[in-house]
């Protein structure tokens, strides 16, 4: 992919569509994950772990999604709860809840999710293009839509929303 595409947030329509293009051809597997009623896809390479949900450590002043921080390992990993983050109703932390830890450039970072399903494989007859809408995920946060079966798959460019400047997680220079 395009890094200097990815990361610059000016980019035209085409050349964002041409780097979605580029970071859908080079992704064939997605884990697949549930946040609310929608199934979510990223990029499973950029998983490290699915861990059970545990209570983070909090930090004043930090905005609603970002939980806290926990210690893996000795390596301190902030934690996103992305159902805050995609504002849904209801948030409730159960035995289904997990955190997929992501490598995103030198970051190790945690994000709460209601439910992790698979990882499926995706052929490019499989994805369609985003539509243009107004949400709360930025549509240059979305890769494509997944189709296997009656499913339907929101495919994220989990790289690029972790690094959006309005996550304020990991400085955009770390690609």
């Amino acid at each position: 992919m395009n890094q200097s595409l990815a990361s610059h947030g000016g980019a035209t329509p085409a050349q964002a569509a041409s780097s979605r293009e580029a970071a859908i051809a080079s992704i064939t597997e997605f884990l697949a994950f549930k946040l609310g009623a929608e199934e979510y896809g990223i990029d499973i390479l950029r998983v490290q772990e699915i861990r059970s949900f545990e209570e983070p450590t909090r930090f004043a002043n930090s905005p609603a999604f970002i939980k806290g921080v926990i210690n893996l390992r000795g390596v301190i990993v902030p934690i996103i709860d992305m159902r805050i983050k995609f504002n849904l109703k209801q948030v409730t932390y159960d035995t289904f809840t997990v955190v997929i830890v992501l490598n995103i450039g030198q970051q190790v970072v945690g994000m709460v999710v209601d439910g992790v399903s698979d990882v499926i494989t995706l052929t490019p007859d499989q994805l369609r293009p985003v539509p243009e809408f107004s949400s709360t995920i930025g549509t240059d946060h979305l890769l494509a839509i997944g189709s296997v079966g009656n499913r339907m798959l929101i495919l994220l460019d989990i790289e690029k929303l972790m690094t959006s400047t309005e996550m304020g997680l990991i400085a955009e220079t770390t690609h």
